[in-house]
């Protein structure tokens, strides 16, 4: 009976050796899509947190695919998913959150990380676009604000103080005025604003009408309200800063080269993203400052960015294992990291109590002030059939900065559209 004992241990010791040295040899493979055009920078530190996790998790791989802008990432990732072979891993649009659960093709957060304290710990703004129905379905992870960017030294130059951003729209006009630059013809060589209207259009002007108390769509993502009057007024004031007022440019404004404009000079004033604070500390060649966007009835924007989002058809090791990653990418410390390389706005508190964040804050304050723009924040447009009618509402925005439209046919035609979009998800 002894004898029998000691050989059956004996056989576990080598099953357990062969087992473990089979276990290093085979990792859980995870791919992970993410959206490599926000900026190369982001990739390499993307490919540093990478490389540390594979290092502490030896037991697990990660593929990790660059997949264009996030538009074309979510085809990806979704054709990926119809064909059978979907990501594990992706991070995508908070805005996708509707889409990505009517296709099937992501799972709950909550049974996953089976830590509630850990998801109360994401800032409740950003939380807007990762629950709904009662669930946890995307992590924040890359996410933003819209802040205001302007060149102290033109702003010196207009009379105006370098130190006192414009905080209403009324005020940000008439800073407008002063720090746009004519010559005798009428051309334009330094605009006073720039408020970029593709691709993020919507965004905006979403700026606009959180400022103006009003809301653009409801929780559950089947309504929208384009046509609220505060919308109207929202959008009247965009279109009046190129055709009554005169200092921003008519027409169309790219999203992609807005921050190159204040680089350069041409613009005194820029709203975008707080994503590209790194950058543009970067390559400033001037003192600049960074703000709060200029509100009518108070300060307001909403959020932004991408959250993580772990795929339905992946085998439980992967999503345990891409869980695993998540924790890791949003360790405070981490988070805090990658918030300093990035400017993308850390989404815990605790990312921001740690010694690397208050010493960042303390030689970059303009880094807190997305921060503290949270009080002020909303949920980004999201709704059902997301990508449809937030091309309705892009599409009759540039009507109405082109002309083609006045703002309230525009936003009319907007809201019929979503409406006909949304109809059978109301139901």
């Amino acid at each position: 009976m002894r004898r029998a004992i000691l050989k059956s241990v004996a056989a576990l010791a080598v099953s357990a050796v062969f087992g473990a040295s089979a276990f290093a040899a085979n990792p859980v493979e995870i791919s992970f899509y993410y959206p490599v055009a926000v900026g190369g920078a982001v990739t390499k530190t993307i490919d540093s947190m990478v490389a540390d996790f594979e290092k502490a998790n030896p037991d697990i791989k990660v593929k990790a695919v660059y997949a264009g802008t996030y538009q074309e990432s979510i085809v990806k990732a979704l054709t990926a998913f119809k064909s059978g072979t979907p990501p594990t891993l992706a991070v995508l649009l908070s805005t996708d959150l509707f889409t990505l659960i009517d296709e099937n093709a992501i799972v709950p957060i909550d049974g996953l990380a089976n830590d509630k304290p850990w998801i109360d710990g994401f800032y409740k703004g950003f939380m807007e676009n990762s629950q709904t129905g009662g669930k946890t379905w995307g992590v924040p992870f890359q996410r933003s604000t819209i802040v205001m960017y302007y060149n102290k030294n033109l702003f010196k130059e207009a009379g105006l103080n370098p130190d006192k951003a414009p905080a209403t729209w009324t005020d940000m006009v008439e800073a407008a005025k002063k720090l746009t630059k004519r010559d005798a013809s009428g051309n334009v060589s330094q605009w006073g604003v720039k408020i970029p209207s593709t691709g993020f259009g919507y965004w905006m002007f979403q700026a606009m009408t959180a400022s103006n108390d009003t809301i653009l769509m409801n929780s559950a993502g089947t309504k929208t309200y384009f046509d609220k009057p505060g919308a109207v007024q929202a959008l009247q004031h965009w279109v009046d800063l190129a055709a009554k007022d005169k200092v921003m440019p008519s027409g169309t404004i790219e999203w992609g080269t807005t921050p190159k404009d204040f680089l350069e000079q041409k613009a005194a004033m820029v709203w975008t993203t707080t994503g590209n604070l790194t950058n543009i500390r970067s390559n400033a060649s001037f003192p600049f400052g960074v703000a709060m966007l200029p509100g009518n009835k108070h300060p307001g924007s909403p959020t932004g960015g991408g959250n993580f989002y772990v795929f339905n058809k992946t085998s439980p090791e992967q999503q345990k294992a891409a869980m695993k990653f998540i924790r890791f990418a949003t360790e405070p410390a981490r988070a805090a990291q990658w918030s300093i390389a990035t400017g993308y706005v850390a989404p815990r508190q605790d990312a921001w109590d740690t010694p690397e964040m208050k010493k960042y804050l303390q030689e970059v304050p303009a880094a807190d002030v997305a921060r503290e723009q949270m009080k002020y924040g909303v949920a980004e447009l999201s709704t059902h059939d997301n990508q449809r009618v937030t091309k309705a509402l892009n599409d009759n925005l540039q009507a109405a900065l082109s002309g083609t439209k006045t703002p309230e046919a525009a936003l009319k035609d907007a809201q019929r559209e979503s409406d006909r979009i949304l109809r059978s998800y109301g139901r």
